[in-house]
């Protein structure tokens, strides 16, 4: 396992380990359980762009250093000391935190969630954007912006009535009630939740099972899932096709002709008993 080169201090929020293509970008504010303040933000940036063209990296994992998984927004440097800046560093504070969780949810490559520990309010945000999240079973969530005056905001909100059905979500916000990775996984804000000390191994294994996977499959799949959330029936049948045509012709390997030959060909593979065998 290799640690990522850091350049400026500011890299030090976020640290990546590469081990067998799989990058583990850990959010490294452990003294603050994890919580995103501008430059964090801004770091976040970076480290997507160069993921995205790392042979290194086929699955990225996101996971927090120390016992959390991230406390949400910093209060006193993303809030406080924001807006005593004023209105425009307000809004460059906010496109930066949005700009980052929005380019992990539209990610090149599969993306997991580790949640490792306390998942609090803008963490959500992430957790969402990631596209499978394993959380463990001792991680505590919760939304507690109500006890300091504001609404989950940033997409949190949605992202509760997006996963939760509309009376949890209406629940756990108006509260602020915290539960465990257990209860998360009932909620289906995660996969699946396992003990701490399993939580890695999990990781690793599922992230395993995404590496045997054509990787242009994998993104055409994945926002698929995202696309026709929102659209009707018919609207994502028209959009289904023309996606595949797309990926027809982006997968220069030709793993739709390749998985058929060695189904019915070579009769080496069965579809629905694991991936197809790619070139090395």
């Amino acid at each position: 396992m290799t640690q990522h080169p850091q350049s400026s201090p500011s890299t030090d929020v976020v640290t990546i380990e590469y081990d067998r293509r799989v990058a583990w970008v850990t959010l490294n504010r452990p003294d603050k359980r994890n919580a995103m303040n501008p430059v964090l933000n801004a770091r976040m940036h970076d480290v997507l762009t160069e993921q995205e063209d790392d042979v290194r990296c086929g699955v990225v994992v996101l996971t927090g250093a120390g016992e959390a998984f991230s406390a949400g927004m910093d209060l006193k440097e993303y809030f406080r000391e924001t807006e005593a800046k004023g209105p425009m560093a307000v809004r460059r504070a906010q496109r930066d935190a949005y700009g980052w969780w929005s380019r992990l949810r539209w990610f090149e490559k599969p993306t997991i969630a580790m949640v490792n520990g306390w998942c609090f309010g803008g963490a959500f945000a992430p957790l969402f954007s990631c596209d499978l999240a394993i959380a463990a079973e001792e991680a505590r969530f919760g939304v507690s912006e109500i006890n300091w005056g504001i609404i989950p905001g940033g997409n949190v909100t949605k992202v509760l009535v997006e996963l939760m059905s509309q009376r949890e979500a209406m629940y756990y916000t108006l509260t602020g009630e915290t539960f465990d990775g257990r209860k998360a996984a009932a909620l289906k804000l995660v996969n699946e939740a396992v003990p701490l000390d399993q939580l890695r191994a999990r990781v690793r294994a599922l992230a395993d099972v995404l590496l045997e996977k054509n990787p242009k499959t994998l993104k055409a799949a994945k926002d698929a899932i995202r696309r026709v959330t929102e659209m009707t029936v018919d609207a994502a049948q028209d959009y289904l096709v023309v996606r595949q045509e797309s990926l027809n012709f982006l997968d220069t390997s030709g793993g739709r002709k390749e998985g058929i030959k060695q189904f019915i060909d070579d009769k080496s593979y069965r579809p629905g008993l694991g991936a197809y065998k790619r070139p090395d």
